[in-house]
């Protein structure tokens, strides 16, 4: 894969600067990354100002990482900040193993691979990363990497960080939680934190999930039957359509959506939340730029944004959406020629449209290679591409 990426430079998590290098304060068009040049990428995740890479090695070095470094969330090194990507030994013992997903929290990362386990790394404050709570570690510095070789005896194959909580998908699509839990997304029916990986049930219990979705405290989950449920935040009615109810602290089937059709794909930011239907429309609710203009900024009724947003028109009509992913306040798609949109809060010109200014609906992102999976931080993205050719 090829690398691009955008946004705020300052705090190292577009992993840039060259030694005795100037970079601008922010980069507001995706630019190709070199390492990726160097390096044989195979996944990317961005956190709240950093930046964690797999690889594909012959060694055990399959992870880098780069920017905020504060509570050892990419590097067990003394530096508050890494401006250029730096392997980190997370204790893989197999040059075979591989991983397969990575994610990134406000300050944790966490790491699923395919021999060895999940390994989770950085701040644990809230039991994010799946152990007991020690206090002193934030003082001391402490570098500290928690493996869990499974799961009541099934194997993680997806690991999902919100700010400060950590999801996990076994094999047999059940899901696990640990982290903080004030806004009920641990989804453990209370709103206490949770150190060890605990099953989440409600009305998940019993179904066989295949992804899940959370950038902040607001979970989506996706069943093999192409049906969502929620929990957690739903303080801007993004799951359901009631005002009283802030929280939801158990998995709750979203049935409004059953009427949209078979979903396949979703994604869910701070305020907001996105559908992918099979037929390739997008809908979206919630609150902040929905990416239908500047006069909707707030309904819990889905809305549908026209296919002609994605590149649908009369010389392509069968051009359809095939991805969406959202950051904490903006979002993004990928369409069926592998042409990637953007649109949302613009903050340090992470929508990669080359200004900074706030983006009301979708637009496409200038890109000299094909889009196939992005990742949406604070304040950069990060977009793993395939050649054109």
């Amino acid at each position: 894969h090829r690398l691009y990426t955008c946004g705020l430079t300052e705090h190292g998590g577009l992993g840039l600067k060259k030694e005795n290098s100037i970079l601008r304060r922010y980069i507001a068009r995706p630019v190709q990354h070199r390492f990726a040049e160097e390096n044989t990428v195979t996944d990317v995740s961005c956190g709240f100002g950093f930046t964690a890479i797999a690889v594909n090695t012959n060694d055990t070095c399959k992870l880098y990482g780069c920017g905020i470094n504060t509570d050892r969330q990419i590097n067990e090194e003394d530096n508050y900040l890494i401006h250029c990507p730096k392997p980190v030994n997370i204790g893989i013992k197999n040059s075979e193993t591989n991983i397969v997903s990575l994610s990134a929290g406000r300050a944790h990362l966490a790491v699923a691979t395919d021999q060895e386990g999940v390994f989770l790394l950085g701040s644990n404050c809230y039991g994010q990363c799946g152990r007991a709570i020690k206090n002193e570690e934030k003082i001391n510095g402490a570098f500290v990497i928690n493996c869990i070789k499974d799961l009541d005896g099934e194997c993680v194959t997806h690991v999902y960080c919100g700010q400060d909580h950590t999801l996990f998908l076994t094999s047999k699509g059940g899901v696990y939680s640990c982290g903080w839990g004030v806004d009920g997304q641990t989804g453990q029916g209370h709103t206490q934190n949770v150190c060890i990986p605990t099953q989440v049930k409600g009305d998940i219990e019993g179904e066989t999930i295949i992804k899940l979705a959370g950038r902040s405290d607001t979970i989506l989950a996706l069943n093999c039957k192409g049906e969502v449920f929620g929990w957690g935040s739903s303080e801007y009615l993004q799951l359901s359509p009631s005002k009283e109810i802030q929280q939801l602290n158990s998995p709750c089937r979203l049935k409004h959506l059953s009427t949209l059709g078979k979903i396949v794909d979703i994604s869910a930011g701070g305020t907001s939340c996105m559908v992918l239907t099979e037929s390739g429309d997008v809908y979206i609710w919630g609150y902040g730029i929905l990416g239908a203009g500047p006069e909707i900024q707030k309904t819990n009724i889905p809305i549908l944004l026209p296919r002609t947003l994605f590149g649908c028109n009369q010389a392509n009509p069968g051009i359809t959406v095939v991805s969406i992913a959202s950051g904490l306040t903006y979002m993004t798609a990928i369409n069926s020629c592998s042409h990637m949109y953007s649109w949302g809060h613009n903050k340090h010109g992470c929508l990669g449209i080359g200004h900074i200014r706030d983006q009301y609906f979708p637009y496409k992102v200038a890109l000299c290679d094909l889009a196939v999976r992005v990742s949406c931080g604070l304040d950069h993205t990060m977009v793993l591409c395939k050649p054109l050719g």
